[in-house]
């Protein structure tokens, strides 16, 4: 995020009222509300409400689709994610440890929060301790290439340690031939293997993630359900070799970049030490990693 972002973001939560609405979409979650809702509500006039939701929008707290005769509004939360993170990205010169400290009066144990309810984990704190196998979905639009690499590497890699699966915003219903091709060249089981939609993980039945990462563009521009647990995420972006134009061998060596571009990010993931990192910290290293280009391979 740019500091002129950060900037303006924070000049317009500097009114009462667009304060008062932010807070309200946070809460809304991914469904938002409805302006009309909204309006009435807070017993404010259509043409104020609509100016104020449009100054939040233009800062990037908040976005808005229509639904039939209505808008609705919704906090923008990765937009929220990156100012917060931005804020405090320099905090005690980056050292956690450190940091950590000024969090540990609200947080000791038995203390209580402003409201009488318990005071929630300090933002320095471990971000899991548990000795269990972390859940990572990675995710694409199709779920017929990249994320199905993805899956598989780690299911490798980071076996007896994480569990890997994989979905699309839009399943294409069939996995690309070149991707099965390539992991039964490199020995990786594809039995199970299956393209299909992340509306599977976002019920109270599913898995509950520790880990979402979006491996193409399009899906991190998406709306994505609301994932049970809250789990870390983070942009891995990389070409689709599907959109790769030539001939057979042109195709077939874009498919092998993606392989290896998301071997080389996924091996870094696995040898991160998440029980000792803060969630500021862990949440660095993960967006750190999306932007790994790895070194091409010698002739």
């Amino acid at each position: 995020m740019e500091e002129r972002d950060a900037i303006k973001a924070l000049a317009c939560l500097g009114h009462e009222i667009r304060m008062r609405l932010f807070r309200h979409l946070v809460r809304c979650g991914f469904d938002g509300d409805s302006s009309g809702n909204m309006a009435t509500a807070m017993g404010l006039a259509p043409s104020t409400m609509s100016f104020h939701l449009g100054q939040l929008e233009e800062a990037g707290l908040a976005r808005s689709w229509r639904v039939s005769r209505s808008v609705r509004y919704a906090a923008d939360l990765r937009m929220t994610r990156n100012l917060l993170l931005f804020i405090l990205s320099d905090c005690c010169h980056g050292d956690p440890m450190i940091c950590a400290d000024l969090f540990t009066i609200d947080n000791e144990p038995g203390r209580t929060g402003a409201d009488g309810e318990p005071a929630p984990e300090r933002p320095g704190g471990n971000i899991m301790t548990e000795d269990k196998i972390f859940n990572v979905l990675f995710l694409c639009t199709g779920n017929s290439a990249r994320s199905i690499m993805a899956e598989s590497i780690l299911n490798r890699l980071g076996q007896g340690r994480f569990l890997a699966f994989s979905a699309g915003s839009q399943p294409r219903g069939q996995i690309n031939p070149h991707t099965i091709q390539l992991l039964k060249r490199d020995n990786y089981p594809t039995g199970a293997l299956r393209s299909k939609s992340w509306e599977e993980f976002s019920g109270n039945d599913a898995p509950k993630m520790d880990f979402v990462f979006t491996v193409c563009d399009s899906a991190a521009k998406e709306t994505c359900p609301v994932w049970p647990g809250q789990p870390m995420s983070a942009h891995w972006g990389l070409p689709d070799p599907a959109e790769v134009q030539g001939d057979e061998t042109e195709r077939h060596l874009a498919y092998a970049d993606a392989m290896r571009y998301l071997t080389n990010r996924i091996s870094i993931f696995v040898n991160l030490p998440i029980r000792s990192l803060d969630r500021l910290s862990l949440q660095k290293r993960l967006d750190k990693i999306g932007t790994v280009v790895p070194e091409k391979e010698s002739a």
